[in-house]
């Protein structure tokens, strides 16, 4: 796989960070840029793909829906960013009946793009205090877990992507053949 160009958007989320080091030493250039640079200047960075972090609220994802409604890039939203995600489209979010982080064995229902070779099932690290509760219309599911019907999600035609769960930490299995697969999408976009 070429070394492709991945922004990582700050949502002033605890994994921010390691999200960056994760994609880094999976061999690509990456950066990490606040969620309220302009879309002029996410575009002359020319980025490949685009990681929406996690963070505390929704209250502080800058320019983050702005990104996702308006960007002709390959989107994979982590944790805040996959319920970002969902808002944007129409979805609703809400608190999850299980809070803090844990470890969650999820059900892959769609291998799909990222989630290919993930299946049947895998064991992540998410926090459940706030999570999907309905996705957008159209919208295709990819996991669920006991806890939590809406672990991964799909827009029906764009590249764009939510995962409940962090697949940047140790605790996750096969995190990085989620970011990798991502990385696919990107390179053939």
């Amino acid at each position: 796989m070429n070394t492709l160009k991945i922004l990582v958007i700050n949502n002033y989320g605890q994994f921010c960070h390691l999200i960056h080091r994760a994609v880094r030493d999976l061999d690509m250039d990456t950066k990490v840029i606040p969620n309220t640079t302009s879309i002029e200047d996410i575009l002359a960075e020319k980025p490949d793909g685009i990681v929406l972090s996690g963070g505390p609220s929704m209250e502080r994802v800058g320019l983050c829906q702005e990104y996702v409604e308006k960007l002709d890039i390959p989107i994979l939203g982590i944790c805040l960013g996959h319920q970002l995600i969902a808002k944007t489209f129409g979805g609703e979010v809400g608190s999850g009946v299980s809070g803090g982080y844990a470890d969650i064995n999820v059900e892959i229902i769609e291998e799909d793009d990222i989630l290919k070779g993930l299946g049947p099932s895998t064991s992540v690290w998410a926090s459940h205090a706030d999570e999907v509760l309905t996705m957008p219309e159209g919208f295709i599911q990819l996991a669920r877990s006991d806890i939590c019907e809406i672990e991964a999600m799909k827009h029906p035609e764009k590249p764009i992507y939510g995962v409940q769960w962090h697949p940047e930490v140790a605790h996750t299995d096969k995190g990085e053949e989620l970011l990798m697969n991502f990385f696919e999408v990107c390179e053939n976009y």
